[in-house]
């Protein structure tokens, strides 16, 4: 196999390996009912001044599937943190006790899981459209060697392992979707 085919390939693959981490971090923030540290890594709080992730000012734990406890590093912080769960706009209220704050994920509805599916569908198809994308640059990458001098063999035997590549990647997204709307729609 030619450099060029290599290199169409090796950037192809990277192009789509940023799609599928792209989905992976959308469909992690697309919560499943289930209570996960992970759904407050959007949030973030005024540390003295600036805006800072919660995971870095406070411990975020959950004690069981509906109820995350969130233990700041300093007790001043408890206001801002609170204010910056509500103001995240997840649907979430904390309570503050003084020490922590405990926060009860609400189970969802039928409605609100087939909202979060679509979207979950939409994410999906964000993906394809960058896989899709990748491809298209690989395959101009191709034709543009092929004008300076690459075989027609060549140009058409790259373009089959670029259509392969772009299969594999395209199964992986219809996997984690699937996947990921199997979670969703588990009560």
């Amino acid at each position: 196999m030619n450099e060029e085919i290599t290199m169409a390939l090796d950037d192809a693959k990277e192009n789509m390996e940023k799609a599928m981490s792209r989905l992976e971090a959308e469909l992690n923030k697309i919560r499943a009912g289930k209570a996960h540290p992970s759904m407050l890594e959007s949030v973030r709080v005024d540390y003295y001044g600036s805006m800072t992730p919660v995971s870095q000012v406070a411990n975020v734990n959950s004690t069981d599937a509906r109820t995350l406890v969130v233990q700041p590093w300093e007790k001043g912080m408890l206001d801002a943190i609170s204010t910056g769960i509500i103001n995240a706009n997840l649907g979430l209220n904390p309570m503050n006790n003084g020490e922590v704050l405990i926060i009860n994920v609400p189970p969802l509805t039928e409605e609100r899981r087939r909202e979060l599916s679509k979207r979950a569908r939409s994410e999906g198809e964000g993906a394809r459209v960058g896989i899709r994308n990748a491809r298209k640059d690989a395959n101009d990458y191709l034709k543009a060697a092929k004008e300076e001098g690459m075989s027609e063999d060549d140009l058409k035997q790259g373009e089959q392992k670029v259509q392969d590549l772009t299969n594999v990647y395209t199964a992986k997204v219809e996997e984690v979707l699937t996947s990921k709307e199997a979670d969703i729609m588990t009560i």
